[in-house]
């Protein structure tokens, strides 16, 4: 996703509709706009950027603290953590306490948390989900340039005659650069190169797919390595001046990659295509390698990084324009979350813990005599202490680890078990929410007040323009609270978040004599005035460059002793669990084009759900064969942590032996199928990663003897079915339905499931012998609800009453009421269909239309005339697919 948060005008702030209870997107609801000179995005939104107007309504969210479910006022709620946390500590120590926090916290609030923890708590226990998605390349630069930093700017992806995307689906996850990627290539002709074991949206504009063995990056890169060394595509003097150990990772590169067969075998690619792609990198030098979470999320993952970052140092591509390794983000502020210390085994503004004088220095710097000694435990070994009771108090923070984390089931009942547990969040029903003993109302997007910090060290301000709602506050203010009642006032004196930017920067530049490239001196001084209009800037800023700095490392100088980076030698090796003969199928999670995270905000937006409607398995054909599966089954996961249920989607781009799920579905929105629950605890050792992209799992059909939809107004939690999801419509919740046996009475399984009718009229229609039932309830507004059930395969299409829900207080004539009881749509009834286009609504029922009467032949005409693919462009590869198949169709 591309980062909105700090890049968007807001037209109004006018009261939203709920969208959690399918609100019909009226004028309540603020329009959202992309900011024209932000220089991250230049005023482009992704599709989850353009729809966050459409999540700020108070349905579902968290407006008042509580105590073991009742209503607390703040002062009781405050005390009581604080009370919780100080006697945990008294009684067991400081290391029995822990904090696991966010890339959706704000950089202020972030710095107090680490503080409280760290400095005065006195234990390392406070981690981030950052853990999750970043940590590899935190280590991996670390160890390679002494500090965790991001070499390049975006502009050097307009820049680059190569780009090479390592494991990122950029095309939908980061759609905003990858388009500028691709207008570039317009004029500069870049060549593009995909490697990832999937077929992604990505591949679509890409020069070169290499399809690898998952797994296998550190021996692709390897042999790079190995390629430049035998072909003499080096920059000698480059690495003589300001690089070390360059002898020994070329030794074990050429021990791990004799020759490009013998990476193309192991990495299961066609020698040509790997010998491509070494002659590519070696004669361009303005090449950029981005990389995301198909190289941080494995137990190899800080390897893969200094592998990637090995070619590009063995080349001299660093701080050059349009060169260099570039880490991708997901979360807002995941950059600004390590800057101050978020993760578990750093100190705040780039100090390490294990370095004696940089703990006296920030214990100095904070007054804190109690400061930590040790790192603290990284994300799943804090939620295994957790599970075995040694952390007796968790305070989690604008996250979801029941759902996100691996071995998630454990987790669970690690939380069930903890004397203590605090969320802090924004919406009242999340999978972690529930397993909670004090909820706190944290202030959501849209009320916030600080500053993030993105993929290009770009740290930009976010202003609140709406008032928190109820009795919600910042994160800042609840910690710094708590703090204070702990009996640490002295240290805790904010009253607002640019005192704390302005500790938060004067810590960077203390006692920092330029051995650390994090210095904020610049804006150590801000008042309240320039802090609020303090516009965007790429650290470091020192006091002698106040507008930052776009490119680092351009004099070959590194924050390492001896100022210069290192080589490291890396060994391609197994990932920690492989598939036999009881799981024979390899598990890769990832995103989906329009969700984000576990769904709690984006999932009850409709149109960013109708994309993909229900949690999918992508099989390769010859795979659902082998399983007994076709098309649209259902289908039972099974790892050796856990378990998940969903529906069968083929797909050529899935590679044979190979299966994929999506990360976002949560109990709130399916019956079974949390990825986390199947994922792997086996974490990177240096990293602390868990590796979520190679997952053994086995597959089985699940066979249904019924199938069924319900329409509603009302959110409800289905009970007692095999299978069920929930998907936000306009003016509605849509859920899908499934069980073993066919009911007996359907009209006794739908009143089970709807409203008691009251007042409302009832149509109904069932015929046993064929397994049909169909009823539906009519209130003044229209349609209430109705539930439609058939043998699988046989349901109608819900579109034409999704269309009539959506309306406002539609009649209900007798024609409707026939085609209520029929299943069939009345006629002339249009229907938008699946949104392929989330940025604009735009439905394949209305692509096809304008297909089948020639109003558009091609990609160019659907934008020219429905606008789909023109904001963000991430639909861009479904829409010619889509054509293609038309093509074909006519054709045919």
């Amino acid at each position: 996703m591309s980062r909105p948060e700090p890049a968007l005008t807001r037209s109004r702030s006018a009261s939203p509709a709920s969208p959690a209870s399918g609100g019909r997107g009226d004028a309540t609801e603020p329009t959202v706009k992309g900011d024209l000179i932000h220089p991250a995005n230049f005023g482009r939104l992704c599709s989850k950027g353009g729809a966050l107007g459409e999540t700020l309504g108070l349905d579902g969210r968290l407006l008042d603290p509580m105590i073991g479910g009742r209503t607390a006022s703040w002062d009781e709620a405050l005390d009581h953590v604080a009370r919780g946390f100080a006697d945990t500590v008294e009684r067991h120590g400081p290391d029995a306490v822990a904090f696991y926090v966010s890339g959706q916290l704000l950089t202020e609030d972030y710095y107090v948390a680490n503080k409280l923890m760290k400095g005065f708590i006195g234990s390392g226990n406070i981690d981030t989900n950052s853990r999750l998605c970043m940590a590899s390349s935190v280590a991996g630069h670390r160890r390679a340039f002494g500090e965790d930093v991001v070499p390049g700017c975006y502009e050097d992806w307009e820049q680059a005659d190569l780009a090479v995307y390592v494991g990122s689906n950029a095309a939908w996850c980061h759609p905003i650069l990858h388009r500028r990627l691709l207008a570039a290539r317009e004029t500069r002709g870049t060549r593009i190169v995909v490697i990832d074991p999937r077929r992604t949206a990505t591949c679509d504009e890409a020069d070169l797919h290499l399809p690898i063995a998952p797994g296998t990056d550190v021996l692709l890169f390897n042999g790079l390595l190995a390629h430049l060394v035998r072909t003499g595509a080096l920059d000698r003097g480059w690495i003589a001046a300001h690089a070390a150990d360059f002898e020994q990772a070329a030794m074990a590169a050429a021990d791990d990659a004799p020759d490009i067969t013998a990476v193309a075998a192991g990495c299961h690619l066609p020698e040509e295509a790997v010998r491509r792609f070494y002659g590519w990198f070696a004669e361009t030098p303005a090449t950029l390698t981005i990389y995301s979470q198909g190289v941080n999320q494995s137990t190899q993952g800080t390897d893969k990084v200094n592998a990637i970052v090995n070619c590009h140092l063995a080349t001299g591509r660093i701080g050059r324009p349009g060169a260099g390794p570039f880490s991708v983000t997901g979360q807002p502020n995941a950059m600004g979350g390590r800057e101050v210390g978020g993760l578990a085994n750093q100190l705040a503004a780039h100090m390490a813990i294990e370095d004696p004088a940089a703990r006296d220095r920030v214990r100095r710097f904070w007054q804190a005599p109690r400061l930590t000694e040790t790192p603290g435990l990284k994300a799943v070994d804090l939620f295994e202490a957790v599970a075995q009771g040694r952390i007796k108090a968790l305070w989690i923070m604008a996250t979801n680890p029941a759902v996100s984390a691996p071995d998630a089931e454990r987790l669970r009942r690690g939380l069930r078990g903890c004397d203590l547990v605090v969320v802090s969040d924004v919406t009242a029903e999340t999978d972690t929410a529930r397993l909670a003993d004090v909820l706190l109302p944290a202030a959501g997007w849209g009320e916030k007040d600080g500053t993030v910090t993105n993929s290009e060290r770009r740290i930009s301000r976010q202003r609140a323009f709406r008032p928190p709602p109820g009795q919600v506050r910042p994160d800042w203010w609840i910690v710094t609270q708590v703090a204070r009642r702990m009996g640490f006032a002295a240290a805790f004196p904010y009253e607002d978040p640019a005192a704390i930017f302005r500790e938060h920067a004067a810590l960077s530049v203390f006692e920092n004599d330029g051995d650390r490239v994090f210095d904020l001196g610049g804006l150590a001084a801000l008042d309240q005035a320039r802090y609020d209009a303090l516009e965007p800037v790429q650290w470091p800023v020192p006091a002698s460059r106040p507008l930052g700095t776009a490119r680092l490392f351009a004099d070959g100088r590194f924050p390492t002793p001896d100022g210069r980076a290192r080589f490291i030698a890396v060994r391609h090796r197994a990932p920690a669990h492989r598939t036999d003969r009881d799981r024979p199928m390899l598990l890769n999670t990832g995103r989906l084009r329009d969700q984000w995270h576990t769904m709690t905000r984006t999932g009850a937006v409709p149109r960013l759900a109708a994309n993909s409607p229900e949690p999918a398995v992508e099989l390769h054909p010859d795979d659902a064969g082998r399983h007994g599966l076709a098309e649209g089954d259902l289908a039972r996961l099974d790892s050796a942590w856990g378990r998940a249920v969903a529906r069968v989607r083929l797909t050529p781009d899935q590679a044979p032996g190979q299966a994929f799920l999506a990360m976002h579905w949560n109990d709130r929105f399916t019956a079974d199928c949390v990825a986390g629950k199947l994922a792997s605890p086996a974490v990177d050792p240096i990293s602390g990663q868990p590796e979520l992209k190679h997952i053994p799992i086995a597959l089985r059909r699940i066979a249904l003897g019924w199938e069924g939809f319900l329409i509603s107004r009302r959110r409800q939690r289905p009970t007692g079915l095999v299978y069920w999801t929930r998907r936000a419509a306009a003016g509605c919740q849509i859920y899908t339905l499934g069980g073993p046996e066919p009911p007996a009475d359907g009209i006794i399984l739908g009143r089970s499931l709807l409203a008691p009718a009251g007042g409302r009229e009832v149509i109904e229609f069932a015929d046993a012998r064929r397994g049909l039932f169909r009823l539906a309830t009519l209130d003044a507004d229209g349609l209430a609800e109705c539930l439609y059930v058939a043998p699988p395969g046989h349901l109608p299409d819900p579109e034409w009453l999704l269309a009539r829900f959506a309306a406002e207080a539609p009649e209900i004539d007798e024609t409707d009421r026939r085609a209520l009881l029929s299943g069939r749509a009345p006629a002339g009834a249009a229907t938008e269909g699946r949104i392929v286009c989330a940025c604009l609504g735009v439905g394949l029922d209305r692509i096809l239309r304008a297909l089948r009467d020639g109003q558009a032949i091609g990609v160019k005409d659907l934008g020219a005339l429905l606008g789909a693919g023109t904001n963000c462009g991430s639909c861009v590869p479904e829409l010619k697919e889509i054509v293609a198949h038309a093509d074909l169709a006519a054709a045919g």
